[in-house]
């Protein structure tokens, strides 16, 4: 198995661009697939530069419907017309960020639903025996405090995002099972809670930001919830992969308790290279 950022938030000083989004290319034995596509088109130039051929890719999988995910769609399929595109249908809804002046759209392009190889998911799906998505994540433990300002249109007035629009890739792959999320705004205890029950175990590995990025600084309230998912996870038998709105203050913080449990992936890193590397 081979699993590629293609773009994320921090220069690795390896020739690749970087921004705010992420997107990550998968190759298994059956599939070579994408999660998610950044903010723009610049994981397509990035792709290039790993050597990754996009025009192969059979699959892409949005996490969910915010343009730092989902931004780079229609560059890709410009350049592949024939991988099926995953995305729940909540995806496709108006969503916003709170900002200081004022709501700001950061939904997907509406030219997305027009794609012929778009595949709307309604709820759990298993798309073959590599590859199953699962949604309905409600618990509230341990939740992000800056999903507080994501807003979601609905009858013309801005609501709480319930972020009904996640959902979660599971990959059965050499005898591992892998979790991949995009930001994990239901909470990542919440997540893994979910994934136990549908799996009856826990994942090997999990490849997922985090959410704990905050411009306006950490409260203390912050950095106590921060450091009660770092204590969590540590009770978990499972590799934690992350990055972009994890933020580099929160992996710190993580890092101090986790250790080795959780590494940061850079923009244009592959993960067998951050595992064997001091990251």
């Amino acid at each position: 198995m081979k699993i590629v950022n293609l773009i994320e938030n921090i220069d690795a000083e390896n020739g690749c661009s970087f921004e705010h989004g992420l997107s990550f290319y998968v190759e298994t034995p059956k599939h070579k697939l994408l999660v998610d596509t950044g903010a723009t088109g610049a994981f397509v130039d990035n792709a290039r530069c790993l050597g990754v051929d996009l025009t192969q890719v059979d699959t892409l999988i949005l996490s969910h419907g915010h343009y730092d995910h989902g931004g780079g769609i229609l560059a890709f399929a410009a350049l592949n017309s024939h991988a099926k595109i995953y995305i729940r249908e909540s995806a496709l809804n108006d969503y916003y960020s709170i900002k200081e002046d004022g709501p700001k759209y950061i939904g997907l392009d509406s030219q997305i639903v027009s794609l012929s190889q778009v595949v709307f998911v309604k709820e759990d799906m298993v798309i073959d025996e590599e590859l199953s998505l699962f949604t309905n994540v409600t618990g509230r433990k341990l939740w992000p405090s800056g999903n507080k300002v994501l807003k979601c249109k609905k009858n013309g007035e801005l609501v709480q995002d319930d972020f009904d629009h996640e959902q979660y890739l599971i990959i059965q792959c050499e005898g591992q099972e892998i979790l991949i999320s995009g930001c994990a705004h239901n909470g990542i205890i919440n997540i893994l809670d979910r994934y136990e029950e549908i799996r009856h175990r826990q994942p090997d590995m999990v490849i997922s930001g985090f959410h704990m990025m905050k411009k306006s600084g950490y409260e203390p309230s912050d950095v106590e919830l921060i450091r009660g998912i770092a204590e969590t996870l540590t009770c978990y038998k499972t590799k934690f992969y992350t990055g972009h709105c994890t933020g580099v203050e929160a992996y710190d913080i993580l890092k101090e308790i986790m250790g080795n449990q959780v590494q940061y992936v850079k923009s244009g890193e592959e993960i067998s290279d951050v595992l064997s590397g001091t990251n």
